[in-house]
């Protein structure tokens, strides 16, 4: 689908007609935050870039607290930064309200259109409410493009424990497992982006969709490893953003964002079905311990939601999951509901539900946002289960965990195949313990 730049955005990129590297910032009344955002941008390329041109676009959402106001007027004093060499080319500041469906992939669109008809090299998009951006983020997410020749920069950031948790629990494992490439943060926010890679993304016809709101990471991240782009990450410290509680009502974020992992994942089944085991992604960067913001986590809160869901969801999950996960959730609801025990769900029954319900969206397209608005109370309480586990583990331990689980997930990827391709599983005997069997079975699938 053509997609045609806003009129003012189309004068100021032929006024400027070429920019080597684009900083990329979307922007939803973030007055508060975007001006740091934009200092470290413009640092960022007048430090690291000096004899490379580069432009900082602001693409906003319709704003109403000032903030493209805030952009425009930022004031950034050179004499206060220490350059290693003094800037050749002018950074240029452009901020444009975008049109289209209200989200950051909308945004996205505006900022990727301009830089392809900028003829950029390299595109770099931060969050516009970073409180921990430093101008090295700029070099880090540019230069393994720039200079590496890479097509694809992922952050990699030390969190807290709590933050993140719909990455750590469903969207890293399941990326991972699926397309065999370990991107620990594939919806961090930040990324780096090449030219060809830009133009690929600019050909899909989903920009429509829910990618236009909080599905564009992971669209992102999914198309550069499925596709077989250069893919890496650089290591940009904390990120102290503006943090949720992940009891908090984060509904419409996973929704969306578990929505297009798993249409994502009908779409590349070709791709994915094939690849077995993971490898790292190459790392940038000089890794350091980070303080980091403290996240209050009301357990209570999050119980309620689970039975909640329980009491009320019980035919969609049904009709979501294979009948041993269900009798084990059912055993775990009880356990909650009757009898007072805290939350638990071990690492195999909840690499089984995801994985179940992304099989039965296939199945039941027509259910689809039925299906995956359900799955949010069993997110919330796997979520209580982990809070739980992890109360006195420090940052390493708690990484670890969640290396467990992944392996988890890609010792599943059998049990995934066969359910994909409509087999019936092994009965009897629970999913973690036929792994070896289901593995034997799936080459010989594979084979015929």
């Amino acid at each position: 689908m053509k997609y045609f730049l806003p009129p003012e955005a189309q004068r100021a990129v032929e006024s400027i007609r070429r920019a080597d590297l684009v900083v990329g910032i979307p922007s939803y009344n973030n007055a508060q935050t975007i001006g740091h955002v934009v200092r470290a941008a413009y640092a960022g390329l007048n430090k690291y870039f000096p004899q490379l041109s580069g432009v900082v676009i602001n693409s906003d959402g319709g704003s109403k607290d000032n903030t493209r106001e805030a952009v425009l007027s930022t004031h950034v004093d050179d004499n206060h930064l220490l350059m290693l060499s003094t800037p050749m080319l002018p950074v240029n500041r452009l901020s444009f309200p975008y049109h289209g469906i209200p989200g950051k992939g909308s945004a996205f669109r505006m900022i990727f259109q301009m830089a392809k008809e900028l003829n950029a090299k390299a595109v770099a998009v931060v969050d516009s409410d970073l409180r921990s951006i430093t101008p090295e983020w700029i070099d880090l997410l540019l230069r393994p493009i720039a200079l590496a020749g890479y097509d694809f920069v992922a952050p990699y950031y030390h969190r807290h424990k709590y933050d993140g948790t719909i990455t750590n629990s469903i969207v890293y494992p399941t990326i991972r497992t699926l397309y065999g490439t370990r991107i620990r943060q594939p919806i961090g926010g930040e990324f780096g982006v090449s030219a060809p890679l830009i133009a690929r993304y600019l050909e899909r016809d989903d920009w429509e969709t829910d990618v236009a709101r909080f599905g564009i990471d992971i669209w992102m991240s999914t198309i550069a490893v499925a596709e077989g782009f250069r893919v890496c990450q650089s290591f940009l410290g904390a990120k102290l953003h503006d943090a949720k509680d992940p009891g908090s009502d984060l509904s419409a974020m996973l929704q969306q964002v578990v929505g297009s992992v798993f249409q994502l994942m009908q779409q590349y089944a070709g791709v994915w079905r094939g690849r077995k085991g993971s490898q790292p992604a190459e790392l940038f960067g000089f890794r350091f311990d980070v303080g980091l913001d403290p996240i209050a986590v009301n357990l209570d809160r999050m119980t309620q939601v689970f039975k909640k869901g329980s009491a009320e969801l019980g035919e969609l999950w049904e009709m979501a999951l294979q009948r041993q996960t269900l009798q084990e959730l059912r055993a775990v609801s009880h356990a909650v509901c009757n009898e007072g025990k805290p939350l638990h769900f071990d690492d195999d029954l909840w690499a089984r539900i995801v994985l179940d319900f992304a099989c039965a969206v296939r199945k039941h397209p027509v259910a689809q946002g039925q299906l995956i608005r359900s799955l949010t109370p069993l997110y919330i309480g796997r979520v209580a289960s982990f809070v739980q586990d992890t109360r006195d583990m420090v940052s390493d331990q708690v990484e670890q965990k969640i290396e467990e689980l992944c392996l988890c997930f890609e010792n599943l990827k059998p049990y995934l195949i066969r359910q994909w391709d409509g087999l019936p599983q092994l009965a009897g005997v629970s999913a973690g313990a036929t792994n070896t069997q289901m593995a034997g079975e799936s080459a010989r699938m594979e084979v015929n």
